[in-house]
């Protein structure tokens, strides 16, 4: 189990990673994905389910980490963020992710992406 929980949370370390390359050199994909979110009960339910899977290898792995309090409390943070969107309004998630997008622009998404990268490189840090 515990070999599982290190490869989910390696593998959701690179996705943000990842993550963070696509904000940088194309921004306006990063920004249509994210005026998505919750556009459609298939969207919804998918991106919050998928959700949960590194949640649990955050706090699966979390004993194992070189931050145990901060990978459990962000995996519950997770998956009870996950479970509350899960039972609101589907148009509410979509509502705030539009309002999200309108605040965040592609020329701003591109500066904020070292987030990513470094939130990325934080957990790869933190399981290996």
């Amino acid at each position: 189990m515990t070999s599982a929980a290190l490869l989910i949370t390696a593998a959701f370390g690179l996705f943000l990673i990842a993550v963070g390359f696509v904000m940088l050199l194309f921004p306006r994909v990063a920004w249509n994905i994210l005026k998505k979110a919750g556009s459609t009960p298939l969207i919804n339910y998918g991106e919050l389910t998928l959700r949960m899977i590194p949640a649990a290898g955050l706090i699966l792995y979390a004993g194992e980490s070189r931050f145990p309090m901060v990978f459990e409390w962000l995996g519950w943070f997770m998956i009870g963020s996950s479970l509350v969107l899960m039972l609101l309004p589907r148009r509410w998630h979509h509502a705030y992710a539009l309002r999200c997008a309108a605040l965040l622009p592609p020329p701003v998404i591109r500066l904020i992406s070292p987030f990513s990268f470094a939130f990325g490189g934080f957990i790869l840090y933190a399981v290996l």
